[in-house]
């Protein structure tokens, strides 16, 4: 008995967040992580706005004729609406990263499509436009998040530097950026050291490391972009990636109608196939 309950446990797990997470981190399965375009780079900031450093970003940004995108907690947008009205008139991207910073594995279907839809209708009130992009808390999704790949579309990152982390200084930070730069890279960054994890002031250390990032990049003739421009401009369509990607997929497919089999599940959504 101990055993069958573990193995449902295993298995729960599995469809329910391991795997999911496998087919968009490794096979980009539904989710956009990088451009194609050899000159573009996209930056993005999560967990903001934030009352100390987003209005310095934006001020620096802004400086450096650089358009970027920024994935906003929807508390922290309702609190500060002149930052996002801001946000929008210079003409940078404003996408979801749920209401409160919460892991999307400890939340519900129902309370994770709630987060989603309550933050876009915290950015529409304030900007009359409502989001289209979405970037779950740390990147973390489980198999019901893929629902809201109707409405919205899912951006991960192909460049994360740890610049929440308190060890991480200016100079550490530039020399992450700089490596290996390829063009088509979604940087992630962090306009707030609010999130839990993360050290308050790390803020500080990415603005400094990205004033001279930004200009000796722009130097070597890359053009930043939002995730909008760069999702446009993409030829890689991240569904087709290749014979060993679309052989995953059905194989999960198959996996996925086991489980609802063995343990009844009934269709949510008889027009989604990942919800069958």
């Amino acid at each position: 008995m101990t055993k069958t309950l573990l193995w449902i446990a295993i298995s729960i797990l599995a469809v329910y967040a391991l795997i999911p997470g496998i087919m968009i981190r490794m096979f980009g399965y539904r989710a956009f992580k990088r451009g194609s375009r050899q000159n573009d780079l996209a930056l993005t900031f999560d967990d903001g706005p934030d009352e100390v450093y987003t209005g310095r970003l934006l001020d620096m940004l802004q400086k450096h004729n650089v358009k970027a995108t920024f994935f906003v907690v929807g508390k922290n947008a309702e609190t500060h609406p002149e930052l996002i009205l801001r946000m929008h008139k210079e003409g940078h991207t404003i996408g979801i990263h749920n209401y409160v910073h919460h892991t999307n594995w400890l939340l519900l279907p129902q309370q994770v499509r709630r987060q989603i839809e309550q933050t876009a209708e915290v950015v529409r009130r304030i900007t009359g436009n409502a989001p289209i992009y979405y970037r779950p808390p740390w990147g973390i999704i489980n198999v019901f998040d893929f629902m809201t790949l109707r409405k919205f579309r899912l951006i991960l990152w192909s460049r994360i530097v740890g610049d929440w982390r308190k060890n991480n200084d200016k100079a550490k930070l530039k020399r992450k950026l700089i490596k290996r730069l390829k063009g088509g890279e979604v940087i992630v960054l962090h306009d707030s050291g609010e999130t839990f994890g993360a050290y308050r002031h790390a803020p500080e250390q990415m603005l400094q490391a990205l004033d001279e990032y930004l200009q000796e990049v722009k130097g070597k003739g890359y053009s930043f972009v939002t995730i909008d421009e760069m999702f446009r401009n993409s030829q890689a369509k991240t569904e087709e990636n290749g014979v060993g990607s679309r052989m995953f997929i059905f194989l999960f497919m198959q996996w996925e109608k086991l489980f609802h089999l063995l343990f009844k599940v009934k269709k949510v959504d008889p027009e989604n196939p990942i919800l069958q």
